[in-house]
C-alpha cells in the first residue's frame, strides 16, 4: 500500500510580521507601509494577518528594487507583470527597460559628480598654492 505523504507538498510556511520582519532585516512599519501601498497582499489567520513566501519573495524584490533607485509605480509594474505573465517574458522586457533606464541617470550623476570633484580639486589646490606663496604672518606682540 503506497502512501500519499510522499507525493503531498509541504505546508507553506507563514510568517507573522515581526517574523518577516527580522527574516528579511526591515522594521515591521516598512512591512505595513507596503501592504498599506497594496505591494504585499497578507493573508488573515483570524485576526492576526500571515505573510506567505510568496510576500517574502515580493518584499525581497520591493526593497531590491528601492535599493537601487526605482520608484513604487515602478516596483508595483514589475510586480503586477508577475501575476499577470508566468512565463516572466513581460517581466524581463519591463525590468531589462527600467535597468537600462536607471544605468543612464546614474551614469549621468557619475559624470555630473566626477566633474565637480575636479573642479573642487582645482580650487584646492589652489588655496594650497595661495597659502605657500604667502609670507608668514606676524603676530603682534602683547604690551
Amino acid at each position: 500500500m503506497a502512501s500519499n505523504s510522499a507525493t503531498a507538498a509541504p505546508p507553506e510556511r507563514l510568517y507573522t510580521v515581526t517574523q518577516l520582519s527580522k527574516e528579511i532585516g526591515v522594521t515591521a512599519r516598512a512591512i505595513r507601509f507596503y501592504e498599506d501601498k497594496g505591494l504585499i497582499l497578507p493573508r488573515r489567520a483570524g485576526t492576526t494577518r500571515v505573510y506567505t513566501n510568496r510576500d517574502r519573495a515580493r518584499m525581497i524584490l520591493i526593497l531590491r528594487g528601492k535599493r537601487l533607485g526605482f520608484s513604487l509605480r515602478e516596483i508595483r509594474e514589475y510586480l503586477e507583470l508577475y501575476d499577470i505573465d508566468t512565463s516572466q517574458a513581460s517581466q524581463l522586457r519591463l525590468l531589462l527597460k527600467l535597468v537600462r533606464i536607471r544605468l543612464a541617470a546614474l551614469e549621468e550623476q557619475e559624470r555630473a559628480l566626477d566633474e565637480i570633484l575636479a573642479e573642487l580639486r582645482e580650487v584646492e589646490r589652489q588655496a594650497v598654492a595661495a597659502l605657500e606663496t604667502r609670507p608668514p604672518s606676524r603676530k603682534r606682540a602683547a604690551g
